[in-house]
Formats: structure tokens, sequence, C-alpha cells
């Protein structure tokens, strides 16, 4: 049985992770078994189909994408898909096709945004005690 040719990346936002696995097809971009049209919330959706509008299609179809996506709220989890998306096809390109298209997609995708490849390292600061927040405190009062 000959080998698949697949690789398998994540997307991180927030607390929302999409994990991409990317394979050899005719294709299909679907996330959580729905296809990339149909991701609510739909203002949104266009990030999601960013990498596809910037590589074009041509790059995209002789692959399949499948993402499962999880945790955190909408709006990260739309920015995990989309990462993930473009993570996936550096990769395949990397391990698949050759070097000198990898670079080039990875570098039309840099020069666009750089958060299509790199995660955002941000995270929500956890709450103390004293106050109501992490950094808000309970007010004082002398009489």
């Amino acid at each position: 049985m000959p080998a698949v040719e697949m690789v398998q990346v994540f997307g991180k936002k927030k607390t929302a992770i999409a994990v991409a696995t990317c394979k050899r097809g005719k294709g299909l971009i679907k996330v959580n078994g729905r296809p990339l049209d149909s991701v609510e919330p739909e203002l949104l959706r266009e990030k999601c189909i960013e990498p596809v509008r910037l590589l074009g299609e041509t790059r995209f179809k002789d692959v399949d994408i499948r993402i499962r996506v999880k945790g955190g709220g909408k709006t990260a989890q739309i920015y995990a898909i989309r990462q993930a998306i473009a993570k996936s096809i550096v990769a395949y390109y990397q391990k698949y096709i050759d070097e000198q298209s990898k670079r080039e997609i990875k570098d039309i995708l840099m020069s666009y945004d750089r958060s299509l490849l790199v995660a955002d390292p941000r995270r929500t600061e956890s709450k103390k005690f004293g106050g109501r927040s992490a950094r808000a405190r309970f007010q004082k009062s002398y009489r």
C-alpha cells in the first residue's frame, strides 16, 4: 500500500485551536465537516478565505484540507482556521512539491499578514485577589 501524502498542522488564536490535515485530493476545504463557504459568522467568512484568495485557487486545486476547530470564541476560531489553512499549504508544498514554490507561497503570505503563519502569543491575564479583574483594584474608603 503506497503512503498517503499528508501533513498535519495547527493554527492557534487565544484558546481556539484548529488542526488542519492537508493531503492530495481535488480541492476540498472543509471545517468541522462543512464546506468553507458555510462558516459562521458570515462577516468573518472572508477572513477564512483570505489564504485561498491570496495564493490563487490553482495552488489548492490538487489538495484537500480538512480542519477540526474547537475552543475559544467565534472570532478566535476564524483566525485559527485561516492560520491552519495557510500553514498547511506551506507545509504540504515543502514536503511534497519543492522548496522554491514553498518559499514563494511563504513570501506572499508573510508580506500580506504575518499572523497567517506565526501564532499570536498573547493570552488572557489571570485575575488576582484584591480586585475584580487582572489589573483593577477595589476602591479604598477611609471612613
